[in-house]
């Protein structure tokens, strides 16, 4: 009996481990919004971390959380770190394009929760009444993402979050425009 349910135990491991190994290795998250104000105005909250606090949707997250800016105020190689509470978890950005008006790339490195490294791409065009901005993250799936995903969609997860930084930075851009 003992040896069926240590059978029964090992397939069922075997299983899930393989099923965690077959989902995707990379990952994309893509959201777009209508800003209303011109590139400039927008590009200029992106491109300076410390103007994060006026759209990101994790700020609030833990307003006593620890930052540190380093670098440049903007462009490529300006960089922000964070040390926060459970929810804001550990990291720090580092812009590694910056084309004023047009793109903002980031490479992102999360440290808590979970270690990951990612990059973030914003996008901007002209359009009518002010600027699409197209945000964009991409990844590698580790093991534990492999199996986080199992059980939470990340692109609504994520996704929502990129909805309402957006929403926030069309404010923001409005305040400042």
């Amino acid at each position: 009996m003992i040896l069926q349910i240590s059978i029964g135990v090992l397939v069922v491991i075997t299983v899930l481990l393989v099923v965690i190994n077959m989902r995707p290795a990379a990952f994309r998250i893509e959201r777009s919004a209508q800003i209303s104000a011109p590139a400039h105005v927008v590009f200029g909250l992106l491109n300076d971390f410390r103007q994060w606090v006026k759209w990101s949707p994790w700020e609030k997250l833990d307003p006593s959380m620890q930052k540190t800016f380093s670098g440049p105020e903007t462009g490529v190689g300006a960089s922000y770190a964070w040390v926060g509470n459970s929810k804001a978890g550990e990291g720090s950005m580092v812009v590694v394009d910056s084309q004023p008006d047009e793109r903002l790339t980031i490479k992102l490195r999360f440290i808590k929760p979970f270690a990951a490294t990612n990059q973030s791409t914003f996008e901007l065009r002209p359009a009518a009444g002010g600027t699409e901005v197209r945000w964009i993250m991409e990844g590698e799936n580790g093991f534990a993402a492999k199996a986080f995903s199992l059980f939470v969609n990340m692109d609504k997860f994520l996704g929502k979050e990129f909805e309402e930084g957006l929403a926030k930075l069309n404010s923001a851009a409005q305040s400042e425009g």
